[in-house]
């Protein structure tokens, strides 16, 4: 069977003639006929060309891959017990689920504090971020938990105040800031800005933490959903020229007259924005991480992607060496803007493979008394399920899980259902819950309560969407980590899981599940554990209380 679906994908609008009669190897209909109109992506891509190389339609969707690895999260399953509790005491009547505690406290001072293990990595200048920020900024801090600010804002943002080459001012950077800063309650959460190269030689680093007083900034190597740098397509000439005179590549080339005499005729409606591809080095590193602790940064992060394990190493061996706070390492697959269809299906390491090396390296610093940096995992989570496996897998230095595409999506479902409310337009699906915010959104009457009637009033639907999704992810881990036994996140543990296959064992690490608990069973079997003394699997917590201060 092909792991991938070749030269057909809704992703490119485009499908097959003969549906049933597909080569598995190159995509095409077993008959390809003189005559056909192109439906295929080779069709498509005889006429439209290097168009089809990304995702369609631009700004109004984002976009995972297709292929099947071979393995993934579910070949992992998580081990519930009937003996103890951790975190609580071993009584009935305190080890009920609502008592578990998600909070999690990271950071070289332990001070940034998370009510939920899980973090937005970077989303950046596409249109899909731009338009939901105000859903995904307040609904995030609402929260308490954790958005990035993705590459290039400031330098897309026609406003920005650019002056020799260094931002000055801001409109859209600002905005998206002082949404989460706003709406931020008791300290909990964070708010990063995120740069690439192009930001680096715009100085947007600086001008956050200088001027609009963030603590959080995060240097990028890279995402799991592309080999390069970021794109977005541009449908303004006038805008396309202007990042072109602040140094982005931009294609074709929009002060050609030929091109622009093309655009203005019709031939193509957008051009595309490119970013530079990074050149890592140690000493390059060491550098950015020491000019931002001077410009103020209080808290320095690192966000990998899916390259491959040499770089993975680098990644993490640097962070332990120059004190990164949080790195982050997303698996390949997924992304929210407009990453090249057939690069994200075939490129880089998969979220499974990439998370079980990281561990691996993980350890090798542990075991050599090294410090290791708190870790966010990323790649297609979606829901509580996969935050217990990501959690689990890469216990005790994986503090949080990245998500990205479905948070997006929950706060664009929030958003269209408030639309859908104000012009009385419910779909049956919705309209049988009720027919006003308080009635639809199961959180409404708790945040009601807590904020008053003007204040709640004020709260956009696609926030209440995002933090309604987060309150159900919230509610569903608790009762995961209850049926393990585990009441707060310190005692997650690489034994509650077990693998389904025999490969999937080899890969992460974990044990098959006909593997699982042999010395606890023949410890039953000879006497030693009839009492529930805390034989079970999962007590060996060698390594959960590892310390991971910089130092």
């Amino acid at each position: 069977m092909s792991l991938s679906r070749t030269n057909t994908s809704a992703a490119t609008l485009t499908k097959n003639r003969t549906e049933g009669s597909i080569v598995p190897a190159s995509g095409m209909c077993v008959t390809c006929v003189d005559g056909c109109i192109g439906m295929c992506e080779i069709g498509k891509s005889a006429f439209r060309g290097h168009e089809v190389i990304y995702p369609q339609p631009f700004g109004v969707i984002t976009t995972a891959a297709e292929k099947e690895y071979p393995l993934d999260y579910s070949h992992l399953n998580i081990m519930g017990t009937a003996v103890g509790a951790f975190g609580v005491p071993p009584d009935s009547d305190k080890a009920i689920f609502p008592a578990v505690n998600l909070e999690v406290r990271f950071g070289h001072d332990k001070k940034l504090k998370f009510r939920y293990p899980w973090i937005i990595p970077g989303i950046g200048s596409t249109d899909i971020a731009k338009n939901n920020w105000e859903g995904l900024a307040i609904g995030s801090a609402l929260a308490g938990t954790g958005l990035t600010i993705g590459e290039n804002v400031a330098g897309m943002d026609v406003e920005s105040v650019i002056r020799d080459g260094r931002v000055i001012d801001t409109v859209d950077l600002k905005r998206r800031v002082n949404l989460f800063k706003d709406h931020q309650r008791d300290g909990y959460g964070a708010i990063i800005v995120q740069s690439n190269i192009e930001d680096s030689r715009l100085g947007v680093h600086q001008y956050a933490i200088e001027k609009l007083g963030v603590e959080c900034v995060e240097l990028k190597w890279g995402q799991g959903a592309k080999d390069i740098g970021g794109e977005v397509k541009i449908r303004s000439l006038k805008k396309a020229q202007m990042l072109y005179e602040r140094g982005y590549i931009v294609l074709p080339n929009p002060t050609d007259p030929n091109v622009i005499n093309a655009f203005e005729h019709g031939a193509f409606k957008e051009f595309e924005r490119h970013s530079r591809v990074g050149m890592v080095t140690e000493e390059s590193f060491a550098q950015a991480v020491a000019n931002l602790r001077k410009m103020g940064a209080k808290y320095v992060f690192l966000k990998t992607g899916a390259y491959r394990p040499v770089d993975l190493a680098r990644a993490i061996v640097f962070s332990s060496r120059y004190g990164i706070d949080l790195l982050t390492v997303d698996g390949a697959g997924g992304g929210t803007g407009m990453s090249p269809w057939r690069m994200m299906n075939e490129w880089g390491v998969p979220p499974l493979e990439l998370h079980s090396l990281l561990h691996q390296y993980a350890m090798r610093l542990h075991t050599s008394g090294q410090y290791v940096p708190a870790i966010a995992v990323a790649g297609g989570f979606t829901f509580e399920d996969q935050i217990f496996k990501g959690l689990a897998l890469g216990a005790p230095f994986v503090k949080l899980v990245g998500m990205a595409r479905s948070p997006i999506a929950a706060a664009m479902v929030g958003k269209t259902i408030g639309q859908a409310i104000q012009d009385h337009q419910l779909p049956v699906y919705v309209e049988r819950f009720g027919d006003s915010i308080d009635q639809i959104f199961v959180t409404a009457a708790e945040l009601r309560k807590e904020f008053g009637d003007e204040a709640f009033e004020r709260i956009p639907p696609g926030a209440l969407g995002l933090y309604t999704y987060y309150e159900r992810l919230a509610q569903g881990l608790r009762q995961l980590m209850a049926g393990s036994r585990r009441f707060t996140l310190e005692y997650m543990s690489r034994d509650d899981l077990a693998a389904l296959t025999p490969e999937a064992a080899a890969v992460s690490g974990i044990p098959y599940i006909m593997d699982v608990d042999k010395e606890a069973v023949d410890g039953i079997f000879n006497g030693n554990g009839s009492h529930g003394k805390a034989q079970v699997a999962g007590v060996r917590m060698a390594g959960s209380h590892i310390p991971t201060q910089r130092t």
